[in-house]
């Protein structure tokens, strides 16, 4: 088979009866096949059989235009070469017949035929022949869209804005935005799958707490009725002492402290921190530690927050799917910050009431072997030292036999030591970092995660560390830090902040003594309503135990409760169930957000609740 486009005809006719001009494109194209079909014309033109030729023709209508538009023309003879002929084209007829008889035409025009032998030629020219109107036909139907005007007496128009502007131009409606709005909806837009699970609502107590409290926030003046947030581990017991350091630096710490110029904090910087902040925060956690331990700044990797530091280890350590083993209870926000984008699972290690909540390492060897059976890869364990939400420490031996328990497995530790500088016990504090200079453990699977939100009282300048002593694990980290920096300005002021040793140990000590303070006023206010609290010596909270006050005694019960503490007490707390806590009835009460008067007005709305829930006598 085989084709030839033989020529093009450009046709434009006007009919004076119907305000309409009529512009024809022709293409007639010479066929020699044995099949005599024409299927491969597009249907937007119509094929005649005329003298063993075929003739495909698609017509365009201006209206209210005798002349078509220049633009038209124009285009189709930009389109072809300038050789072609002309002649007369009569409407409703054959023009190639011969009838004398035939009557005269009721509108002429002028026909631009333009040869394209050899242009489209052999297999497929009948195909890539048809595809020339069209692409004219498209061309001008966007240009009728663009430059046609509607009669004035058309009901479509808007009306005029007023009877005495008559000399205003009406603008006439435009159908285009619409036709072309229209195409392309063919459905919702739709997410990934990971971007579907995270955009699902938020479905654990802890979240669903803080939102309540920032749709109703307590203000002894403007809101006494509001819900008092206990939910949220924040110190703002000495905030004072860091505004005053403030008022007193913050013009010299960043610049002129430091004989800076305006590129030390605009210019690009490592993403994994400058290395006179590493030195800063090395002095820092040591001081913080007790001097027992010196840090080496060439082993940090600073991040935006403490958060972006532990899913940093997550994703380095474990592969999606693979596991870490917990202890419970455990800070709700693991859940969302390890597994949302690492697929990281977090296996539950149950700690009990009767051992004050410290972990079992023959509860840790049973949760281990069953996830084995389960066909799980457990690539390691994470520890919160002290530990949130109880306030408990871990001893030196418990440490030592989590390293032995690592090197057997071949497992990593994630020690996550946050709040190791918010002491309020009588209890020593003792860092992993401690323990790998003492023993010679095996250093590379050890990894410390720290943070300037808790001890220094900074959540807004999202400063956290990751303290490792895998150089591969540093390697990656610091390639992944260029997604968490911490911006140059915070940084720089830091450096003038920590290095201020005098500043450093004063805010300490008076920090630790406001916490105990405030731990002893508030574990008395809750014992005065007949709440009971566990040990805590460190950190910010209370694990109260209501376990007597649900009923049933299931996760049913406790919600129920939690529902009637921020629905009629309003007061914001978590659940322990989001802490994945094996015994009902526990909750915890961050008490560093309150003031030492806001106390009696928390125990007074605890004791309706208290009150509310006691069986009859």
């Amino acid at each position: 088979m085989s084709s030839v486009v033989s020529s093009v005809g450009f046709v434009c006719s006007s009919a004076a009866e119907q305000r309409t001009t009529v512009v024809e494109i022709q293409v007639i194209v010479a066929v020699q096949d044995s099949f005599g079909g024409i299927s491969s014309l597009p249907p937007a033109c119509q094929a005649n059989k005329i003298n063993n030729s075929k003739r495909a023709a698609v017509s365009f209508h201006f209206p209210n235009s005798r002349e078509p538009p220049p633009a038209a023309a124009t285009a189709a003879e930009s389109y072809f070469p300038a050789n072609h002929m002309t002649r007369p084209v009569f409407s409703n007829s054959d023009p190639d017949s011969d009838d004398p008889t035939r009557k005269a035409p009721a509108s002429t025009g002028m026909r631009l035929v333009v040869p394209l032998q050899g242009v489209v030629q052999g297999r497929g020219g009948l195909i890539l022949g048809s595809l020339i109107p069209c692409a004219l036909f498209y061309f001008l139907q966007f240009y009728i869209k663009r430059h046609r005007s509607s009669p004035a007496s058309s009901s479509s128009n808007p009306p005029s804005p007023s009877d005495s502007s008559t000399d205003l131009v009406e603008l006439p409606r435009s159908s285009s935005r619409l036709n072309l709005s229209g195409r392309g909806s063919i459905g919702r837009t739709r997410l990934s799958a990971r971007g579907s699970s995270i955009s699902k609502p938020n479905d654990s107590a802890y979240y669903i707490g803080l939102d309540r409290f920032l749709e109703d926030p307590y203000d002894e003046i403007k809101n006494p009725d509001g819900i008092i947030n206990l939910g949220l581990t924040e110190n703002r017991l000495s905030l004072d002492l860091i505004e005053k350091w403030l008022s007193n630096n913050f013009r010299d710490s960043a610049l002129g402290k430091l004989g800076l110029n305006i590129s030390g904090i605009s210019a690009y910087q490592q993403f994994d921190g400058l290395f006179e902040l590493k030195v800063a925060m090395a002095g820092y956690m040591s001081e913080v530690m007790g001097r027992e331990v010196s840090y080496n700044p060439l082993q940090m990797v600073l991040t935006s927050g403490a958060t972006p530091a532990i899913e940093m280890l997550f994703f380095c350590l474990a592969d999606q799917g693979d596991a870490f083993l917990i202890p419970t209870p455990y800070y709700p926000g693991f859940d969302r910050d390890i597994r949302y984008r690492t697929g990281v699972e977090l296996i539950p290690v149950h700690c009990r009431s009767s051992d004050d909540f410290v972990l079992s390492m023959t509860a840790l060897e049973q949760a281990f072997n069953n996830a084995r059976k389960r066909g799980q890869k457990v690539r390691g364990i994470l520890i919160s030292n002290p530990s949130n939400p109880v306030g408990n420490l871990m001893t030196r031996e418990l440490l030592y036999d989590l390293l032995d328990f690592a090197r057997e497995k071949n497992i990593h530790i994630i020690s996550d030591e946050i709040f190791s500088g918010s002491n309020h016990g009588n209890k020593e504090f003792v860092s992993m970092a401690e323990m790998i200079e003492s023993e010679d453990f095996d250093r590379d699977r050890v990894h410390i995660i720290y943070g300037l939100s808790k001890d220094l009282s900074l959540p807004g300048f999202r400063v956290g560390v990751i303290y490792s002593f895998n150089e591969n694990v540093l390697a990656a980290s610091r390639r992944l830090a260029r997604f968490s920096s911490v911006s140059v300005p915070t940084q720089r002021l830091l450096v003038s902040m920590l290095t201020d040793t005098g500043f450093i140990r004063d805010y300490q000590k008076e920090n630790t003594q406001r916490l105990r303070r405030m731990y002893e006023l508030f574990t008395a206010g809750l014992n005065e309503v007949g709440v009971e609290c566990s040990r805590s010596d460190a950190g910010f909270c209370c694990w109260v135990n209501m376990s007597r006050l649900i009923n049933p005694y299931n996760e049913k019960g406790e919600m129920e409760l939690w529902q009637k503490l921020l629905n009629v007490a309003k007061i914001n707390v978590t659940p322990g169930s989001a802490c994945h806590c094996i015994e009902h009835g526990w909750f915890r009460f961050c008490f560093t957000t309150l003031r030492e008067k806001d106390i009696p007005l928390v125990a007074e709305r605890i004791r309706r609740v208290v009150e509310s829930c006691r069986p009859p006598a």
